[in-house]
């Protein structure tokens, strides 16, 4: 084939973007200018491509104009490792990669790394697209957004793997963007869901990997639809009330052939020791956080999602795995830092970098932690020497409730701390409480199969375990099925088993997970101060004799007062007396034993009045009914003096 050299781009060198990226201390829109845009340069109508391979001898763009073969529409070097040029009359739908032949002169067909679509799997290929032309009618939901405080505000996150949520009848394997945007915002606005939170959508090539093994960080998958309808799904969200995060994975990505792995030759993007630069329980690549282009790259895609889908959120990956070094390593496997630590400085410089330049671009921006261990100030801000997070997950929470629920009642009376414990920790983060996916694979089984005991006691203990999660301290993440009572494991090859919803029991669990989702949305004490001390108060957390706790949630200035009860285990408890912080009296607005979620309708006819007896340190207490395997939510009002009840119990 005749060696065709490709138009010259006029566009701006990669030293002089450099130059700006250095004056702001960073290069945060490389997606504008790397990768294949449509453009109209002078007379010439085509697409430009931009690829980083310094130590490439060759890069062409191969596609079906050449045959897909080497040698013909050949980018033209620079001397910052740049590859640029123009394919005249190429433009949006066509299907390219980049054939580099690399320093050991090997030629190989790599994915665009900067492709904002891509074939659908299992093809590989990077397909031009152009993002411009999308008429967004969200404007008032992101001016809103960049006046709210979060964490004042509900924060209640279903978690959604696209694919596996619900399928067609029709024999496709997925619904598309457009569908989901039907059914999946309705069922969420149903629910009383305040943010909608997806597993990685970033184009990936292995359905197994759930898409945390990225090749396309700047694509959404084409698995269900178009760039263009993947903005149309979050302007729906946003239309509806919902905020949209994504999962995104910074912390590692895969050796697949058409990926970033020694994309020139080299290792580019990862380390070339594989003591830094390979990971060895997911088997692939580190990122090089202290490689300039490698930061840039990151940090663009992080914003490409925000600037040009309206993305509200991410939660990051796996951030344990970034922060240390010997992450998951023996010794001797793993390199220190300058100073002979164990911490990923360059990885540190990342994080904060990555939070000080999303919360400044994008106002209302939440950025979440996956963050697995007990590093200091994961959510603090960068300029109070934190990483700069606004959240991370409460991982231990996670592990320690759903040990002490797993556990038989009988025996939970020797596990009391378990639950007890976080009050040590509970604000030293802004924590999001998460029931994830993780927790419901690879033999974990479901959460309700996780509960003991017969069928009534796991269906109430799996209410009591999602009331007790919505009524603590911090924001809150539960993964599609949990809400339903789902039997089996998370599939990512299925969905959920819709039609345990005929059972009543099952549809009592929905019922109870959308009242409680609502209660949480109303009641300020519930989410005005999750990430204050002054929100919360204990009551009584050390009965182990009869598995009962008790606390207390305020809102600012105790404006609105919520006493939560819970017994863990099934025996009702009559005449239990709980200390509570007022005169008044004290409303059931919430019993997860009722039958209307299949419950067996033990409670307190509406309220209690508390009277002067004192207890657990007060001195006003209600007499109560507490019901087996049940939650109790109270709320305070002042009495009406001319309606002073006779007894403690009224009727509501």
């Amino acid at each position: 084939m005749t060696k065709t050299s490709i138009t010259p781009s006029s566009s701006p060198t990669l030293h002089q973007r450099n130059i700006i990226a250095e004056r702001h201390g960073m290069y945060c829109t490389a997606y504008e200018w790397f990768g294949a845009h449509v453009v109209v340069d002078g007379e010439t109508v085509g697409t430009r491509f931009a690829v980083w391979a310094p130590n490439a001898q060759e890069v062409c763009v191969v596609c079906d104009r050449n045959g897909w073969k080497h040698g013909g529409f050949y980018l033209n070097s620079s001397d910052e490792g740049v590859w640029t040029g123009i394919i005249p009359a190429m433009g949006a739908g066509e299907a390219y990669k980049y054939s580099i032949r690399q320093i050991d002169g090997q030629i190989v067909e790599k994915a665009d790394p900067y492709a904002f679509y891509s074939e659908v799997s299992p093809k590989t290929a990077s397909v031009v697209y152009d993002l411009n032309g999308y008429q967004w009618s969200d404007q008032k939901w992101i001016e809103n957004k960049s006046e709210i405080n979060w964490f004042e505000k509900p924060v209640n996150i279903y978690e959604v793997q696209l694919g596996s949520w619900m399928r067609p009848k029709d024999g496709r394997k997925y619904y598309s963007y457009a569908e989901l945007s039907e059914k999946l915002i309705k069922y969420v606005v149903e629910m009383g869901f305040t943010h909608l939170q997806l597993m990685p959508i970033t184009e990936y090539p292995f359905d197994g990997s759930w898409g945390y093994q990225t090749t396309g960080y700047f694509a959404p998958t084409s698995r269900y639809g178009t760039p263009l309808d993947f903005m149309a799904f979050v302007n729906r969200c946003h239309q509806a009330g919902i905020g949209v995060l994504l999962d995104w994975v910074p912390g590692h990505f895969p050796t697949d052939g058409h990926s970033l792995g020694k994309f020139d030759g080299t290792a580019l993007y990862e380390h070339a020791d594989p003591r830094s630069g390979f990971h060895p329980d997911w088997n692939t690549y580190i990122f090089n956080y202290g490689r300039t282009e490698v930061r840039n790259f990151l940090l663009s895609s992080a914003h490409f999602w925000c600037d040009k889908y309206h993305i509200d959120g991410i939660r990051v990956d796996a951030v344990a795995s970034m922060l240390y070094l010997d992450y998951s390593r023996e010794e001797g496997e793993w390199i220190p830092n300058e100073f002979g630590g164990r911490e990923n400085l360059e990885a540190m410089n990342f994080l904060k970098d990555l939070n000080t330049s999303l919360h400044g671009s994008f106002p209302g921006i939440l950025t979440v932690a996956e963050e697995s261990t007990s590093w200091p100030g994961v959510s603090k801000p960068v300029y109070d020497g934190g990483l700069g997070f606004s959240m991370k997950w409460d991982m231990g929470w996670m592990n320690d409730t759903l040990s002490y629920m797993q556990n038989d009642p009988i025996h939970r009376q020797h596990h009391q701390n378990q639950l007890s414990f976080r009050s040590l920790y509970a604000f030293s983060e802004n924590f999001v409480l998460p029931l994830s996916h993780d927790e419901v694979v690879h033999g974990k089984r479901s959460l309700l199969s996780q509960m003991p005991g017969d069928q009534w006691q796991q269906f109430a203990n799996l209410r009591l375990l999602l009331g007790y999660q919505a009524t603590l301290p911090g924001k809150h993440l539960l993964f599609m099925g949990g809400e339903i009572g789902q039997w089996t494991e998370w599939d990512h090859d299925g969905e959920l088993d819709w039609s345990i919803l005929e059972f009543e029991t099952h549809a009592g669990i929905k019922r109870f997970v959308s009242d409680i989702n609502k209660l949480l949305i109303r009641h300020p004490a519930l989410h005005q101060l999750d990430c204050s001390s002054e929100g919360f108060s204990w009551i009584q957390a050390d009965d182990a004799a009869n598995s009962v706790y008790a606390y207390c949630r305020f809102s600012r200035n105790a404006e609105e007062i919520l006493v939560v009860v819970l017994n863990m285990t099934p025996i009702p408890r009559e005449g239990y007396r709980v200390g509570v912080p007022k005169h008044g009296f004290y409303k059931e607005i919430l019993n997860s034993d009722a039958s209307l979620y299949g419950g067996t309708d033990v409670g307190n006819a509406g309220g209690v009045a508390s009277v002067a007896t004192p207890m657990h340190g007060m001195k006003q207490s209600v007499n109560l009914t507490l019901p087996p395997l049940g939650m109790l939510v109270m709320r305070f009002e002042e009495l009406d003096s001319k309606k002073t009840p006779t007894s403690e119990k009224i009727k509501d």
